[in-house]
């Protein structure tokens, strides 16, 4: 792939990125805002320092422009490393196309960036968690983070060099059992948190955690359908069809840049 193509998708990615940033952001606001207001408000409820100092910055302005800038450099950002580990796996990780390819890659980025980090250490609405264990518990998410990605690396290079002895399908089940039980192991032995306190609402704690699942999950399904979408138009165009003499004459038209 030349350095031409690399920095199309690049683009493309970035693009895609900032289009499932903008879906993602939508999801955030009208099903995560709520929980995370109805969470300070017990959290204030509860809270014996009535003399707090003033806001840095408002919670209204946390909420629209303060949300929309995370959310949607965050989309571009991971749209465009998305996009670098395209050009690497197409054509490596199997014989799938450009569309195919860009869903898997979504797809084994939401399973190992977010849900398998998620189950050990799900995210927390304001008034859940001991401030004191704050940042044990944001080193160790990212470490599981490092790990579910390194593994799911090293579960997709031990299913290659399986597959010649033991066909595609078993060597892709023994490489994800593999990913498993490592990460099982994880599970057992890095340290757990259970820091909800007793009066807070089981129900708003789940809904809070369920909404950001949903984030994630519009996220990168967003990402998969509308870069897959990019990069079958750029790698693989539809052949123009032209009429010539009763007859049809295709020709491919060039792969923009």
């Amino acid at each position: 792939m030349n350095s031409i193509s690399v920095r199309a998708l690049l683009v493309r990615g970035m693009l895609a990125g900032l289009v499932a940033g903008a879906l993602a952001l939508a999801v955030a606001y009208f099903l995560g805002e709520s929980r995370v207001d109805a969470a300070i408000a017990l959290e204030e409820a509860h809270s014996h320092d009535h003399g707090g100092g003033e806001e840095l910055v408002s919670r209204t302005m946390q909420s629209t422009a303060g949300l929309a800038t995370g959310v949607l450099v965050f989309g571009v950002a991971i749209g465009g490393i998305a996009a670098l580990v395209f050009c690497y796996a197409l054509g490596r990780i199997g014989r799938f196309g450009p569309r195919a390819t860009a869903a898997l890659i979504a797809f084994g980025a939401l399973l190992t960036v977010y849900v398998v980090p998620f189950l050990k250490y799900p995210a927390n609405p304001p008034a859940v968690g001991n401030p004191d264990t704050i940042g044990q518990r944001t080193t160790l998410f990212f470490l599981m983070v490092a790990l579910s990605v390194l593994l799911a690396v090293a579960a997709v290079i031990l299913g290659k060099r399986l597959a010649p002895r033991l066909g595609n399908w078993n060597a892709t089940i023994t490489a994800s059992a593999a990913y498993v039980l490592v990460i099982g192991l994880a599970y057992t032995f890095l340290p757990s948190f259970n820091e909800v306190g007793k009066g807070f609402p089981a129900g708003l704690l789940w809904e809070f955690r369920l909404a950001t699942l949903a984030v994630q999950a519009t996220l990168w399904t967003t990402f998969g359908l509308v870069f897959g979408y990019l990069t079958e138009r750029l790698l693989a165009p539809r052949p123009d069809t032209v009429p010539a003499g009763g007859g049809t004459a295709s020709r491919t038209a060039p792969a923009a840049g």
